[in-house]
């Protein structure tokens, strides 16, 4: 059996390096498992719970609520909030432009307008870039948040700051939405991962500062599924339980020594026992693309992209809470508008291919989807026909999970230079999400090192106004 290895996300201060694949021994070779030295074993497993998926298995976020939640959540269903039982979160990587999609200006000059056309939509008074016909069908289900801003103009900083709310720091990791999803509701007791990510890199976030158990299981390609996530094909079941009986005796020393006082140790038994878990599970299929039909497949496209955003429909049926979909390529500096011909049907096919399957599931109400990126690009088109890295103002999106479509939130000056109305952050924007679940966008959490921390950062505050 050969327990699911996924890239290495951030490490965290202080956690001892992790031994390079080449050196890592078979968890179920006896050979190697008795050869380890304290010490040694102590890294390996330090390493391999971080390569290892996170699942909450077992407790409940429950403890972590003070005694005014029933409360807060009364408040937040009158406020439209707690109608979403799961997210798909589409992440642009790059830096999408915003005059060219969500928020064209027909107005403008052709310095700024460039070759971008624009279009109609099924809402009256509701336009967006030509490239986003299929989007344009659906806008009755989606709301436009036109007024994002950021301070955060290069990628991986302004990527982190959307993704958590808050500034990177070399001294701590914060928390994806996802990990503050998982650590503030309720565990759903199935087998399934809570949190899985589709095609993001190592420098995601995760869970950041939270325990191994709310990171999120990545998956590095849709149409390949969820690797090693099966007993080898020579080992029975019979066999497959002796191992597992073997690992337990040969760790039974060591995990008494160090399992209590050694975070690293806990986190790579609770990450095994979850793989396990997970392979036994009858969910598993919902990994595997060839079960769905030759009609799905057509309506998300052939892309990298939508099969991703597929395989979230997938897992949202299962029950999975929260998935992310990485699209990545949107740093136009050069030729924005024949970047943007190529790159943007996969987003709009497999975009509006999930708006419309989700409605005809009947799982939209219940599924918040959200759209977004680092930042905005550059009105003013540059020397080289493209456009450069602009935070001051951009676009997102969300629909479903207790939305009210065909509006539009905040909005730019004539040229989409600034913010005129409404602005709102990545702060407001995670606490918008917290809030289409119910969960309390100010419920603090304390780090290891005892400081306080929220899903919405200090100032966030949810966009109450986009709910029904």
């Amino acid at each position: 059996m050969t327990v699911p290895v996924m890239t290495t996300p951030r490490r965290p201060s202080g956690a001892l390096p992790p031994i390079p694949k080449s050196q890592l021994p078979n968890p179920y070779s006896a050979m190697h498992h008795s050869k380890l030295d304290d010490l040694s074993r102590r890294g390996f497993l330090a390493s391999t719970a971080k390569t290892c998926f996170g699942l909450t298995i077992g407790g409940s976020a429950a403890s972590f609520f003070s005694s005014q939640k029933a409360s807060a959540d009364t408040a937040m269903l009158a406020a439209g909030g707690g109608k979403a039982k799961s997210v798909i979160y589409l992440f642009m990587s790059g830096g999408m432009t915003h005059i060219d999609t969500l928020d064209p200006k027909p107005g403008a000059s052709s310095e700024i307008r460039g070759e971008t056309k624009t279009i109609n939509t099924n809402v009256d008074g509701i336009q967006l870039g030509h490239c986003l016909p299929g989007l344009a069908k659906h806008m009755d289900k989606v709301a436009l948040i036109r007024s994002m801003t950021t301070t955060q103009g290069a990628h991986q900083q302004g990527q982190y700051y959307m993704r958590t709310g808050y500034a990177r720091r070399s001294s701590i990791v914060h928390p994806s939405p996802g990990a503050w999803t998982n650590r503030l509701m309720k565990d759903t007791g199935k087998d399934m991962p809570d949190y899985i990510t589709v095609n993001c890199g190592s420098s995601h976030p995760g869970a950041g500062f939270m325990e191994a158990k709310y990171a999120p299981l990545p998956i590095g390609d849709a149409m390949a599924g969820l690797q090693n996530s099966r007993p080898a094909h020579n080992t029975n079941d019979e066999q497959f339980h002796k191992q597992l009986d073997l690992r337990q005796q040969l760790d039974l020393e060591f995990d008494q020594k160090f399992a209590q006082g050694q975070k690293e140790v806990r986190d790579y038994n609770e990450a095994f026992n979850a793989a396990v878990k997970l392979m036994k599970s009858k969910d598993l299929e919902a990994f595997d693309l060839s079960q769905e039909g030759k009609d799905a497949h057509v309506l998300y496209g052939p892309s990298r992209f939508g099969k991703g955003v597929l395989l979230a429909r997938r897992l949202v049926e299962r029950g999975v809470r929260f998935i992310e979909v990485e699209y990545s390529g949107f740093d136009w500096h050069n030729d924005n508008f024949g970047e943007m011909e190529a790159k943007m049907p996969a987003l709009d096919q497999a975009l509006a291919a999930l708006l419309k399957d989700l409605e005809i599931k009947g799982l939209l109400d219940s599924t918040l989807v959200v759209l977004a990126t680092e930042f905005g690009r550059s009105p003013k088109i540059n020397g080289n026909a493209g456009r450069n890295h602009y935070p001051k103002a951009f676009s997102t999106l969300m629909a479903g999970g207790g939305i009210k479509g065909g509006q539009v939130y905040g909005a730019t000056d004539k040229t989409a230079s600034s913010v005129t109305k409404n602005k709102v952050t990545a702060p407001d924007f995670n606490a918008t999400i917290g809030h289409a679940l119910g969960i309390p966008h100010n419920q603090i959490i304390y780090s290891p090192s005892k400081r306080p921390f929220r899903m919405g950062n200090r100032e966030g505050k949810p966009l109450t106004k986009l709910f029904t």
